[in-house]
């Protein structure tokens, strides 16, 4: 299986495609407000030890997470839990860890592994439907501890899960699915509300197995592609534009795609669920190897395009994001619509303004240069 909870940081964008809801075109916050970015680059220091992805945020956010190895489960090693917050603390994108689950038909084998017990490093339980996944499992696991937490909000989303791809079909005698929802909240935050929208897709793979006495029907199946928007109550639509460019921005590290997808063929060839220490995997990447596979680059590309096409097409959907040209990088960043100026460093931080007489270079000792839309 190839990696699927972070792949899901780069396709977070892809989701909000079809799912997320947008401010008015043209709308771009008070007039000569300036929003600042930079990128936050994400070192695997606990695994494979290299940049695994980068991503825009507020140059006065805080970013805290990332990814964590778990050895129990050899087709997903890596989980990734992620928070970017303002400094109030108030604003927030969050993503998640998936949830990996199993179950099955099989009598016997739930006597053996009833429900509440890991089988091969997943949960077992009951596939419910994408609302009741979000009600009912990630609230009281991510949210237990808020106070006066009410749902105003809940929705499926069908789109969601076409956006990214899940679902697809797995092989001759296999069934697969998926299915998106949204759930909207609001709780108390010292002593203020705030509203929060969370996303995720249910999706699963179910394929039979003829026993001794009889076939049966296993099921593998996850909450996944989970994600997050975070805001004071009534400031969630206007601040749709700073997530849309932060999540538009994630990619991945084509060099640690390899790495880990090389990792868990062999954790899975050498049954690493027996193994109980995080150390061992350093042991393990050594076997691995730097030179990208044809078939791995265009596993990448691939994906890596998803997020790009559908993020594509949600700009110009809402008209959330305006494409401009960077000359440090020579590469197309994305940043929120609606401004006339835009200014980039070598260091990869990005303003935005409405004011023609802005200039960051002014009272400042970094080397800020204009940029030009793409055309």
């Amino acid at each position: 299986m190839v990696v699927r909870v972070l792949l899901a940081l780069a396709l977070v964008g892809a989701a909000c495609a079809m799912a997320c809801g947008g401010p008015p075109a043209g709308s771009a916050g008070p007039a000569g407000a300036a929003m600042r970015f930079k990128y936050y680059v994400h070192v695997d220091r606990e695994g494979i030890g290299i940049e695994a992805f980068r991503f825009l945020v507020p140059s006065d956010w805080q970013v805290s997470g990332g990814i964590r190895w778990a050895l129990d489960n050899p087709g997903r090693p890596a989980t990734a839990h992620l928070l970017a917050v303002s400094p109030d603390g108030r604003r927030a994108l969050e993503l998640f860890p998936a949830q990996p689950c199993f179950w099955t038909d099989n009598r016997m084998l739930l006597t053996t592994n009833p429900p509440g017990t890991r089988y091969f490093g997943n949960e077992v339980r009951p596939m419910p439907g994408p609302v009741e996944a979000l009600r009912d499992m990630i609230l009281p696991r991510f949210r237990s501890g808020v106070a006066g937490l009410r749902v105003v909000e809940s929705k499926e989303l069908p789109d969601l899960a076409r956006a990214v791809g899940a679902g697809a079909a797995a092989g001759p005698g296999l069934q697969t699915g998926a299915r998106g929802a949204m759930v909207r909240v609001e709780y108390s935050q010292g002593g203020q509300l705030v509203e929060e929208e969370i996303y995720g897709i249910v999706d699963w793979i179910a394929f039979p197995i003829q026993g001794a006495f009889g076939a049966t029907t296993n099921v593998n199946w996850a909450v996944d592609y989970l994600f997050s928007f975070r805001a004071p109550r009534g400031q969630l639509a206007a601040d749709t534009k700073r997530f849309q460019t932060m999540i538009g921005s994630f990619r991945l590290n084509p060099q640690w795609f390899n790495k880990y997808v090389q990792l868990v063929e062999l954790l899975i060839r050498m049954q690493i669920r027996q193994i109980r220490h995080i150390g061992e995997i350093s042991r393990i990447i050594s076997q691995t190897h730097d030179e990208i596979s044809r078939d791995m680059m265009a596993a990448y590309e691939s994906r890596q395009a998803v997020n790009d096409r559908i993020s594509e097409n949600f700009s110009r959907y809402i008209r959330g994001v305006d494409a401009y040209h960077d000359p440090f990088t020579d590469r197309p960043v994305e940043l929120p619509s609606g401004y006339r100026h835009a200014w980039a460093t070598p260091l990869g931080e990005y303003i935005v303004t409405d004011d023609p007489n802005y200039n960051p270079n002014v009272g400042s000792n970094q080397n800020w240069q204009q940029l030009q839309p793409r055309r």
